[in-house]
């Protein structure tokens, strides 16, 4: 073995080891970025303590969500200049900051306060941003890392760093129930949390070391992937298998697309059907986020048991099934509805202006994901309405928020790429994200305000009471939206 072949076997050795801490940290990152969705499980806790009400609450959880979504851009201004592990050093010092100043709240309360003191909520409220700020930004370190790491593998890659990130509320509750709960006095919410901050810290502070995007050995020049400075620059529309493109791609046909691919944002919010596609996401996910965030005060109003059953869980633990249900329904929609949607509707390939090329026949519209998503919530909330009568019943509220939540976001970025096009894929899908930025906190104060009012001592409401006028407006809400989505898939039936 020469010494030139001797020096190319050790990059090539050396980069794969990068790429196998870069893969751990990834997953790890995803695994720990989503703490804020197990506020559910500290909610009881807040309540016993800090004598919280349920819009103090639901500000606090609204807090923690609507932190991810205003510095979008700005986060991704980051990872496209200094990459994925800016990202990550920022998270650990938000998640190290925002959690851990948290617990440092409730452990400064004294444990015999009668009303919730107006300072401890507004400090708790900006505690849940911060952290909530950190989701994002580890959110984008874990994606983004994987993304760029694996270009050849974009589909793999991104898939299964959303489905470990969906699977980090089951991850934490997991966690809290093991180590930080106890039969008679509940969740421990300030070690928890404490715990929370050095674990997400520390993952993340990792990370800020290894998710680099690691370059390809100097010494293979049949495989070189340059950078965007150099000359020649591989992109989505550059064809990977030159020879083999007339006689190995059929195109079932070319079809009309819209006039938006290219062009300000003033023509795409001109166009009717972005808003009708906004109004079907703002209900799809900003309601199902409303669940997430309040499914823990769901629990509380309701008794843990019916006449018909000889015994049944405590209410911590009750907690932490639906929770586990959230985060499982969600993930294991991920992981079915993105290769589903390939495999029965094929993206199309923008190859001319104006038109687009599909590979292979499609046999449903992408609409219909859209469309099962908002059908799944419909039925679920006409569930709440007419047969929800103790906390066992609720399994159905969590699977199908779940389902419909991941479904939706797993199939929106493929959707806005077929019918907007791929060049401003990023500023459409951005511009989209508004819609829960701004479904969230409708549909969670609704929900807060009206059990606010049947509750007889500023504490958590108690029956169904609490929630059904909610749940019975979010019905027709629903199906409305499901008209809407048959107007879409009807007007984009050759489309997507």
């Amino acid at each position: 073995m020469t010494l030139s072949t001797q020096s190319q076997s050790r990059r090539t050795h050396l980069r794969r080891a990068r790429l196998a801490l870069a893969c751990v940290s990834i997953a790890a990152n995803a695994l720990c970025g989503g703490g804020i969705f197990a506020f559910s499980l500290m909610s009881p806790a807040l309540v016993d303590h800090l004598k919280l009400t349920q819009p103090q609450l639901t500000t606090i959880a609204l807090a923690g969500m609507m932190g991810q979504y205003p510095f979008a851009a700005m986060i991704g201004k980051v990872v496209d200049k200094y990459g994925p592990w800016a990202c990550s050093a920022v998270a650990s010092c938000l998640f190290f900051t925002g959690f851990g100043l948290f617990a440092k709240e409730i452990a400064n309360t004294p444990d015999d306060i009668t009303v919730p003191s107006a300072s401890s909520f507004h400090h708790l409220t900006v505690y849940f941003f911060i952290a909530g700020l950190g989701t994002a930004f580890s959110y984008f370190s874990s994606i983004f890392a994987a993304c760029k790491n694996f270009p050849e593998l974009i589909g793999i890659a991104s898939g299964t760093s959303i489905t470990l990130f969906g699977l980090s509320p089951m991850f934490i509750s997991i966690l809290a129930s093991r180590f930080f709960s106890h039969p008679d006095e509940g969740l421990d919410v300030t070690h928890f949390l404490q715990f929370l901050a050095i674990l997400c810290g520390a993952v993340h502070l990792f990370g800020a070391f290894t998710l680099h995007i690691i370059p390809l050995p100097e010494d293979l020049p049949s495989v070189v992937l340059e950078d965007s400075e150099s000359p020649a620059h591989v992109d989505e529309q550059t064809a990977l298998l030159h020879g083999k493109r007339n006689h190995a791609e059929v195109e079932v046909g070319a079809v009309a697309v819209s006039a938006v691919n290219d062009s300000p944002v003033i023509d795409l919010v001109k166009d009717h059907n972005f808003w009708a596609l906004a109004f079907v996401l703002f209900v799809i996910l900003g309601s199902s986020e409303m669940v997430i965030s309040n499914i823990g005060t769901i629990v509380l109003s309701l008794p843990s048991y019916t006449s018909s059953t000889i015994s049944a869980p405590s209410t911590e633990v009750a907690t932490a099934t639906q929770v586990r249900l959230l985060a499982l329904a969600n993930t294991l929609s991920r992981l079915v509805v993105g290769p589903l949607a390939d495999l029965v509707s094929p993206v199309a390939a923008h190859v001319l202006p104006g038109a687009q090329s599909i590979p292979r026949k499609r046999h449903i519209s992408r609409v219909a994901f859209i469309f099962f998503s908002i059908l799944v919530l419909a039925l679920t909330y006409f569930w709440m309405v007419i047969g929800v009568k103790s906390q066992v019943d609720l399994w159905a509220l969590s699977i199908g928020a779940g389902v419909a939540y991941g479904s939706a976001f797993t199939i929106l970025p493929s959707l806005v790429s077929s019918v907007w096009g791929i060049e401003n894929l990023g500023r459409n899908f951005g511009i989209l994200t508004y819609a829960p930025f701004l479904g969230a906190p409708a549909f969670s104060y609704f929900y807060a305000f009206n059990a606010a009012s049947h509750s007889s001592n500023g504490g958590v409401c108690k029956g169904i009471e609490c929630w059904i006028m909610t749940f019975s407006w979010n019905t027709a809400i629903a199906f409305a939206a499901c008209g809407v989505t048959i107007y879409l898939w009807r007007t984009w039936r050759n489309q997507v």
